[in-house]
Order: structure tokens, then C-alpha cells, then sequence
């Protein structure tokens, strides 16, 4: 007995030394299990990229930070979130997109080589001026981004500080029912507040004091809309809980048809 109670916290120490790694290699989904992600295979050909924007913290995550930060972060649901809805990508369009996910630093080259980005907590992010700079060129240059999962004026504020360092001369709009956007693959005339898995313990689709939702959206000079901003919702939830039981299929229904024709229309315009 005296021996097997340094063998067990031995066991319990190493158990959670592979979690950690596991964590940091993989990510988590959102039940028990890993599901695995690899960047060393991200450029095999095809027309589309499910990319996500891998961002320094500033507020609540810790200024510099880049690492793994669970609901703070960059990383929030990913990879499951991601590849879910990859996986729908694939089976509901024509759109070739053999590539695993993919992970893009905001201060790398390859950023460039990804025409659409996807980012949450971005209430949360920071920049250096050559960060902003660099994001500006990605934009320019025809680069879609998509925010999500923020909520309530505080966390808007510090997404706008943020993207004002990225586009000086911001002006955000609401995006009208009858933009092409919600149009261009499957006509959605119905929208509504897309809530995370909180819903299924609480009923509340808002979270903070995010009461409203917001389809909201930058434009290019063109007209164009460069910048998506899904603001009081959480639409990688959505994803990422559409086979839990307990998760409507209305919201992971309408997350889905938003994201396509989102990545459609970045496509096509």
C-alpha cells in the first residue's frame, strides 16, 4: 500500500502530461476525444482554404500570447468547430477543398496564399503596427475575414480598436436582407440570434449583454464586403455542437448556410 500511492500519483502526473501535449498538439473537440490536426500538410491544391487567424491576446488573454487559450483566444473551438464545417463544405458544394486546416499567423508570409480567414474572440486580439499592416495588405489584396463569437458593447469596442488600427477609415454597416450574401448559394430570409452551447443548459441564446445579433460588415471601395462580423453570436458553437442532441437543429442549420454562402460569396465577388 505504501508503494502504490507514488505509483498512482505518478500515474495521475503523467496521465495529465499527455493531456496537456495532447492539447497542445491536437486541440479538443467538443466531446471526449481528440481530434487530430496537422500543420505540416496545409498546401495541398485546391480552390479553398479553411483557415483560421492565429492572433496575439491582448484583453483577457494575456498581451503577446499566442498560445493555446480556450475561451479567451484565438483557438476556441478549434479544431472541431473548423472541421466540421469543412466536412460540410465538402459534402453540400462542388467547391474543391482537399486541404486539412489550417492555422494562419498574422505576422506570416503565407497568410497571403489564404483567400479567407475565419477569427473569434476578437474582442480580444491585438496588434502591432506591422501586424495591422500586414492584415491591411491581406485585405487589399482581395482577403475575406470572418469574425465571430464577441458579445455586448465592451467586447465591441475592443474589436474596433483593433480593426481601426487594420482599416484606418473603417465604416461598419449592416449587411441589408437583400445583399447578395445571403443570397448566393442558399437564399436565407430568416435570421435570427445563433447561440452557443450555453443554450443547452440555460435556454439563453445571448451571451454578456449581447441581446441583439448583428450581421454586420466592412465593405472594399468597390463595395465589396471584406470583412464579415457575426457580433452577439457564436456560430463555431454552432458547428461544432450540430450532433449533439441537445443543440436545435435550427441554429447549427442556419450557422451552416451562413458560413457557405459566406465562402461562396468570398469566391465569387
Amino acid at each position: 500500500m505504501k508503494l502504490a500511492r507514488p505509483l498512482l500519483a505518478i500515474a495521475l502526473l503523467l496521465a495529465a502530461v499527455i493531456e496537456l501535449l495532447a492539447w497542445q498538439r491536437f486541440g479538443r473537440t467538443g466531446s471526449n476525444q481528440l481530434l487530430a490536426y496537422d500543420s505540416t500538410d496545409q498546401n495541398l491544391p485546391g480552390e479553398f482554404y479553411f483557415s483560421r487567424l492565429r492572433y496575439n491576446s491582448g484583453y483577457g488573454g494575456g498581451s503577446g500570447y499566442r498560445g493555446f487559450r480556450g475561451a479567451y483566444g484565438w483557438s476556441q473551438d478549434f479544431p472541431r468547430a473548423d472541421h466540421d464545417c469543412l466536412l460540410v463544405l465538402r459534402r453540400l458544394t462542388r467547391i474543391d477543398s482537399p486541404s486539412p486546416l489550417s492555422v494562419v499567423d498574422i505576422d506570416d508570409d503565407h497568410m497571403l496564399d489564404f483567400p479567407w480567414i475565419y477569427a473569434v474572440n476578437v474582442e480580444n486580439w491585438a496588434f502591432t503596427d506591422v501586424e495591422a499592416q500586414r492584415l491591411r495588405e491581406y485585405i487589399a489584396r482581395g482577403g475575406f475575414l470572418m469574425v465571430d463569437h464577441f458579445h455586448g458593447p465592451g467586447d465591441w469596442d475592443r474589436f474596433m480598436a483593433g480593426m481601426s488600427m487594420v482599416l484606418p477609415e473603417t465604416v461598419v454597416e449592416d449587411i441589408p436582407d437583400d445583399d447578395p450574401i445571403f443570397h448566393d448559394l442558399y437564399d436565407i430570409r430568416e435570421k435570427f440570434q445563433i447561440p452557443g452551447e450555453q443554450y443547452v443548459a440555460t435556454g439563453r441564446t445571448y451571451e454578456k449583454d449581447g441581446y441583439i445579433p448583428g450581421w454586420r460588415c466592412i465593405r472594399d471601395k468597390k463595395g465589396r464586403i471584406v470583412v464579415a462580423i457575426c457580433f452577439n453570436m457564436h456560430l463555431g458553437d454552432a458547428w461544432e455542437w450540430a450532433n449533439d442532441g441537445g443543440y436545435p437543429e435550427k441554429f447549427s442549420g442556419l450557422a451552416f448556410r451562413i458560413v457557405l454562402n459566406y465562402i461562396t460569396y468570398s469566391m465569387t465577388h
